[in-house]
């Protein structure tokens, strides 16, 4: 299946005693670019997710956010500094001898002066976190990747009706070349007749004339690697996969035999139609740069 490189996927995961939350978006981007916003805390986590990340998607430009919130009171512990304590109590009491102040310094005072007591999170189970931020990932990136899938669908299905019609404009152009050919032939007889009037015509000068024509204005080639290339962009939509690339080569092939035809073309209703023929050319160049 075609997947687009637009999507976007949400997971949750919530116990009680922590909640995680994870989103993905993305946009087209010519290759994989990941850019991960979470808590510092979880930093080290970083490689474990990009490696992740690469199972379900190869391109795009990718945003992950990472929301952590711990409710578990056990994660946290005072600590008391006996030693900072110690100090501020000893200079206090310096103060009051060098001043002659009375001490009246009591447990409550000195208990909130900075760094007697800390808080302190306990160290985090990395092996047990990790399994519950692996599996909300992962669910995210499922609904990540069904967003991209049902895009890619209809991308593939639009593409493909913009496919038959350029086939119907190819056809339009190689049906007209004969009568081009015919229509020169017709006026360059024509103008050697009023020029020579009742003079005998040299038929093979005329012949060759046209000949020359015909081969500035030949374009079987391109419309034979035309048709190959529309078939082949048809084939790989269905084929599926992470085509975008190639599907972009295709479609650069397409638009240079589009305007060889139109360099070509000395035919006001043949040019009308290869110019509808590259504008087609390049919608279908725009939303292959969604493919992935």
């Amino acid at each position: 299946m075609i997947k687009s490189m637009t999507g976007f996927g949400r997971a949750e995961y919530s116990d009680g005693k922590r909640k995680i939350t994870v989103e993905i978006k993305s946009v087209n981007h010519r290759y994989l670019d990941v850019n991960l916003k979470m808590p510092k805390k979880l930093v080290f986590f970083e490689t474990s997710i990009r490696s992740l990340l690469k199972e379900y998607m190869q391109r795009g430009k990718v945003d992950l956010y990472l929301t952590y919130e711990d409710f578990n009171e056990e994660n946290v512990s005072i600590k008391y500094n006996r030693d900072v304590a110690k100090s501020y109590l000893h200079y206090l009491n310096e103060m009051g001898n060098d001043f002659g102040l009375e001490n009246d310094i009591r447990v409550s005072v000195l208990s909130r002066y900075p760094e007697v007591f800390t808080l302190e999170e306990q160290e985090i189970d990395e092996d047990e976190l990790w399994k519950y931020i692996e599996d909300t990932v992962r669910k995210a990136c499922e609904g990540f990747v069904d967003a991209r899938l049902s895009e890619g669908e209809h991308l593939k299905n639009d593409l493909i009706n913009k496919l038959d019609n350029m086939l119907v404009y190819v056809d339009d152009i190689e049906k007209r070349a004969p009568d081009i050919i015919e229509e020169y032939k017709s006026r360059i007889t024509d103008k050697v007749k009023d020029m020579l009037s009742d003079a005998s015509i040299d038929e093979g000068r005329i012949l060759t004339e046209v000949t020359l024509f015909a081969d500035r204005v030949c374009v079987d080639e391109e419309i034979v690697r035309l048709k190959s290339h529309i078939k082949s962009t048809r084939d790989t939509l269905k084929e599926g996969g992470s085509v975008g690339r190639k599907l972009d080569f295709i479609a650069q092939e397409m638009n240079r035999e589009a305007n060889t035809i139109l360099s070509k073309s000395n035919d006001l209703l043949t040019s009308n139609v290869a110019i509808d023929l590259k504008t087609d050319i390049e919608k279908v160049r725009e939303q292959i740069q969604n493919i992935e």
